[in-house]
């Protein structure tokens, strides 16, 4: 950017170019804005088309730019054009106005805006990339926002399904706090995340081809090793919501509406679709089943286990994922259900070193992580990551940014004095 030029005015310049862009090429929509300008086209609830033509006035610049007077500064540049009618603006000579903002040294902004990159890619102008500049923000369809909109629409008034919405944790793409990037897994999870993002890819060709068999998925392993976590991190990469679901929530204590809930569960996540459904704690499947007076929940168990027969991710874009600690306590039935069963054991020595890593990669460590690693023998993930909070805290507290071997130590005593207790109240 030139030194003479207002970041203010550079910023509207900006908006006034992707206004344009967006009334000449229809085939751009709200995933191609940045987060910035999407109040652009008012409020789109889930609807990722924009309604054309887009218009400027002093109000709708001020609001979405968040400045207030926009038009003044760029009131005196020559591509601007103003109507006193309702006070619109917006470009009088777009290819002039396109080139002068191409100078301003404004490779970062165009990166950063997919509206602006497809423009200057089609016209020739920089190494500019669409493709990349759209993998680089977050998509609307992928916000918060538009996931929240969607709840809404399915949702209405519909009481049943308000019913099952409060059931249920929904998380959109962008709300994962862990990328794949931030996790360390084991080579068969790796194997599992591939196979389900190449059938995603080929959803039509395998249902063309009516090959079903394909995303029930059953995660096994001890608490803290991962299993919520990568069912988030697969959410982000994956573009998906998550809909999490613990199954001691879902049973009421008017027994006869547990099937009710059950059966909504699985009617929003279509709704939803794709998604993934996430269901924690699915050896309580196992324990209803075996529970000799409750016949109203062995009906909902069975309701259960008729819906995850009938959810496909092929057929309806709907990801299953059972999660369990106690996989000796799921019968046969419930087994079968699943067509692929990933193992999340405790990490061993290099996973550990890996884990601290990647947990301390913003933070001021000296530790030795060879030596760390072995030290943590039958740490979970999530005791490791209790481990480095708590060590961080201890560094604080000595008004230290720096974790030291004493501050890791204390954080390691932490761990295992919570393991202890936890082993003495179980006794």
């Amino acid at each position: 950017m030139s030194s003479d030029t207002d970041s203010k005015s550079l910023e509207t310049m900006e908006f006034l170019l992707t206004v344009e862009i967006l009334n000449k090429y229809e085939n751009l929509n709200m995933d191609d804005i940045p987060k910035k300008f999407r109040k652009i086209s008012g409020t789109n609830g889930c609807n990722i088309d924009i309604e054309r033509p887009v218009i400027v006035n002093e109000s709708v610049a001020d609001k979405v730019l968040g400045i207030e007077g926009a038009y003044s500064y760029v009131s005196k540049n020559p591509f601007v054009r103003y109507d006193e009618f309702g006070k619109r603006f917006g470009l009088s000579a777009f290819d002039a106005a396109a080139g002068w903002f191409f100078r301003e040294d404004t490779a970062e902004i165009i990166a950063a805006n997919p509206v602006l990159a497809y423009y200057y890619e089609q016209a020739k102008m920089g190494d500019v990339s669409y493709e990349y500049s759209k993998n680089s923000i977050v998509k609307y369809s992928e916000s918060k926002e538009y996931l929240e909109a969607k709840v809404d629409e399915i949702v209405g008034d519909d009481e049943e399904l308000k019913a099952a919405r409060g059931l249920i944790i929904i998380s959109s793409p962008e709300e994962g706090e862990y990328s794949l990037d931030d996790l360390v897994c084991t080579p068969r999870q790796e194997e599992t995340i591939k196979k389900i993002n190449i059938a995603l890819k080929n959803r039509e060709f395998l249902r063309d081809r009516r090959i079903y068999e394909l995303g029930k998925l059953l995660f096994v392993g001890p608490p803290g090793t991962g299993k919520t976590s990568l069912a988030l991190a697969m959410a982000k990469k994956l573009g998906m919501p998550l809909l999490e679901v613990r199954l001691a929530m879902v049973t009421s204590q008017y027994l006869g509406e547990t099937s009710k809930n059950i059966d909504r569960i699985f009617d929003l996540a279509i709704r939803l679709a794709p998604c993934i459904l996430f269901i924690d704690e699915f050896d309580f499947v196992a324990r209803s089943r075996t529970t000799e007076d409750n016949g109203a929940m062995k009906r909902a168990v069975n309701m259960l286990l008729k819906n995850i027969d009938t959810v496909s991710f092929v057929k309806n874009g709907v990801l299953l994922i059972g999660a369990t600690n106690h996989p000796s306590m799921l019968d046969e039935a419930a087994w079968r259900r699943f067509d692929d069963v990933v193992e999340f054991p405790l990490p061993d020595f290099e996973m550990r070193k890996e884990i601290l890593k990647k947990i301390t990669k913003e933070l001021d460590c000296t530790c030795d992580y060879d030596e760390l690693a072995g030290e943590t023998e039958g740490f979970t993930g999530a005791d490791l990551r209790l481990m480095i909070k708590e060590s961080v805290i201890s560094a604080l507290m000595r008004d230290s940014f720096i974790m030291t071997d004493s501050d890791i130590e204390q954080g390691m005593d932490t761990v295992r004095d919570r393991d202890l207790i936890r082993q003495s109240v179980s006794i």
